[in-house]
């Protein structure tokens, strides 16, 4: 895979500009992820926390980045730590970065070896009165598990009780949800790679084949155009699996007359793309899956309008809804009597649409930021409503990624979405 690099002023600018938010004589510590075992003697591939990256570039574990910009020291004001390059560990696991490249990379220049750490960290703690430390804070995710940041965050807090400690998430938020001309060249190029992949399939899918077998596709060419692969874990579902909303065995085989649902998309230079596509197994929407898919892409393409400055996921969500109610009318699924004797709590598109249909995505597929955030030119989401009709066997979903201005921007108006265009190239 190809190591995708960015001139080390988009770190510098991210580090500068989160320095300007920090009270006065503050730390601010933020950890590398850690390597996760896996099973034997292996360990999961390794992914950096997005936020390290965003603010050095180093995708090297064992690395810790600490700012201090009102320390005295000049040398201390900005102090990446990594692991010591070791012969013996490079002949087994390849290289670990010097000092030099640790600096040219980063534009961070004093580098340290995490094993000399303590007394410059506790120098800079010490010549400070808060401490910002950084914890996953995205809503819907929890884990048991005690991450690097984590455990510092403990350990701090016992040595050095007497400080001030801030949360670093919400400033790195803020900072991250608008994306710069550098992020949305590398999110256009993860788009234009899963777009590639797409047409790959839609020559490759008939009755008959596995869905793993598409999943291998997908990756076959996310990798051949120099993506790390996945970014995240792909959905290949078949017939019934396709009502599945998070269906990742991928282990069906798809049938003549089926629908073929696809949520996947690579990432490249470690920024995600996200793609949601429908396909007739055989080649030809029947008459009712034409139907339902044209009212899903209709929507789809009025909701691109609602990316503008001032608008929130959450105020999209309801008004996605509200289109959908009316197309699920059209198809027959309810009536309008249905829609005003419903339960509000419960209302009748809940049945045939029962996600949110847009969310944030950059570093992180589902990527930092509240659904009450107001948008601002610059920022990237998602629009992805679907329609899942478990008595027809009918499971739809379209998604692009949109780039927030007065003229919202699709980063996958390139990606074939439209009936004939699909059912042409698959003739193929």
């Amino acid at each position: 895979m190809k190591k995708i690099k960015i001139n080390s002023r988009f770190h510098s600018g991210n580090r500068k500009k989160l320095l300007s938010s920090l009270l006065p004589e503050s730390v601010a510590i933020i950890c590398a992820n850690d390597e996760v075992y896996r099973n034997g003697d292996q360990n999961y591939a390794y992914r950096q926390n997005s936020d390290l990256f965003y603010l050095t570039g180093i995708e090297q574990e064992k690395t810790m980045l600490l700012l201090c910009p009102d320390h005295p020291d000049e040398n201390l004001r900005e102090v990446v730590f990594a692991s010591k390059p070791d012969p013996k560990s490079e002949r087994w696991t390849g290289h670990i970065l010097t000092k030099e490249e640790i600096q040219k990379i980063s534009g961070v220049r004093t580098v340290k070896w995490m094993d000399e750490r303590e007394i410059p960290l506790r120098e800079m703690i010490l010549n400070s009165k808060n401490i910002y430390l950084n914890l996953n804070e995205y809503a819907k995710y929890s884990t048991r598990v005690k991450y690097q940041d984590n455990r510092l965050a403990h350990e701090l807090q016992e040595k050095f009780p007497l400080h001030q400690y801030h949360r670093l998430a919400p400033l790195l938020t803020g900072q991250r949800l608008i994306k710069q001309p550098e992020e949305i060249e590398l999110m256009q190029k993860a788009c234009d790679i899963t777009g590639a992949a797409f047409k790959r399939i839609l020559g490759f899918v008939k009755p008959g084949v596995a869905e793993y077998e598409v999943e291998a596709e997908m990756t076959h060419e996310f990798i051949r155009q120099g993506a790390r692969g996945h970014a995240y874990a792909p959905i290949v579902g078949s017939g019934k699996n396709a009502l599945v909303l998070h269906y990742i065995e991928n282990s069906g085989t798809c049938k003549d007359g089926d629908l073929l649902l696809m949520d996947f998309g690579a990432e490249y230079g470690n920024y995600a793309a996200d793609c949601s596509r429908t396909i007739p197994v055989n080649g030809k929407f029947t008459n009712r899956q034409k139907a339902c898919y044209d009212a899903v892409l209709r929507v789809q393409k009025k909701a691109t309008k609602l990316f503008v400055p001032g608008n929130t996921v959450d105020k999209v969500n309801k008004e996605v809804w509200k289109m959908m109610e009316e197309e699920m009318i059209g198809l027959g699924l309810f009536t309008r009597e249905d829609v005003e004797n419903q339960d509000a709590s419960d209302p009748m598109y809940f049945r045939y649409l029962m996600h949110g249909v847009d969310h944030f995505i950059g570093l992180d597929v589902h990527d930092v930021g509240s659904k009450f955030i107001e948008f601002k030119k610059g920022m990237v989401l998602t629009i992805e409503p679907g329609i899942y009709i478990d008595k027809e066997n009918i499971g739809i979903r379209i998604e692009n990624n949109i780039v927030v201005d007065d003229e919202p921007f699709d980063l996958m108006a390139g990606i074939p979405r439209e009936i004939e265009e699909i059912e042409s190239l698959m003739r193929k």
